[in-house]
């Protein structure tokens, strides 16, 4: 039996994971619908092969959420990925407050008012799946990273409200809690890091990065496209409110 074509919204669809679930998605001929804040949006979507349309999205902006849901309202998703995502590593006393109210906007607030948009019309077909992209940060904290382990910690816990009040429906909503992927997030991580720690990019990676993971490897992006298939699959649809944790062992120990 051919597995059925769901439209599916992605945030942060320009880079990293989300770049890599739009080639993933679009190749299991999903049609796929790519947001993201970054204008030039369109042309990195050039190269991927598969029924895409792209819609710039600023999900920190409640009019631009209603906007691009608008704009899709014709094949509105079935499938929503909360991916957007940003990191800014301070001290919390030297943290800018507008940098902290920002991270918290995109990765929590931005994340739920974009499901608020999109759960009505899930609940109307009854069917839908929502998965974030969560972080071992929602789990476990880091030091200089109070706004994001802040962000990502309150995502897991607005999951759990909105797997409750879709209970009657065949929806569900999860959270993938990935370790370090290897992306331009975590590159951009290094630079800050080794500064705030007064350590080699070298020494990041092994002692602050991979140290706390036996396996002491990056998670792949294709580890995350794999668990994000099953999540959608039938297989999948009594699995919510739940944290699909990817850490190579970090939290067991």
């Amino acid at each position: 039996m051919k597995a059925p074509s769901y439209s599916v919204l992605i945030t942060g669809a320009a880079s990293g994971i989300g770049l890599g679930l739009v080639e993933h998605l679009a190749s299991q001929g999903h049609r796929v619908i790519a947001t993201d804040v970054d204008a030039q949006l369109p042309s990195k979507m050039r190269r991927v092969s598969g029924n895409i349309r792209t819609v710039q999205l600023d999900v920190a902006s409640n009019a631009c959420i209603d906007s691009a849901v608008n704009t899709v309202a014709g094949d509105p998703p079935d499938i929503l990925i909360n991916n957007a995502g940003l990191q800014y590593v301070s001290p919390l006393e030297e943290y800018p407050p507008d940098k902290w109210a920002h991270l918290v906007a995109v990765m929590l607030t931005g994340a739920a008012m974009l499901t608020r948009a999109v759960v009505p019309g899930m609940k109307a077909r009854n069917f839908g799946r929502i998965v974030n992209i969560g972080s071992i940060h929602a789990l476990v904290a880091s030091p200089f990273k109070s706004a994001y382990v802040s962000a990502k910690h309150g995502l897991v816990g607005f999951s759990k409200v909105i797997a409750l009040e879709t209970g009657e429906h065949d929806i569900t909503i999860n959270t993938v809690c990935p370790s370090f992927v290897h992306t331009p997030l975590a590159d951009n991580q290094i630079d800050s890091l080794a500064k705030t720690h007064g350590l080699s990019r070298d020494e990041v990676v092994k002692q602050i990065m991979l140290k706390p993971m036996p396996k002491r490897c990056f998670i792949s992006i294709e580890e995350i496209t794999g668990t994000v298939d099953f999540l959608l699959s039938p297989h999948a649809r009594n699995i919510t409110g739940q944290c699909i944790t990817l850490d190579g062992g970090w939290t067991v120990q």
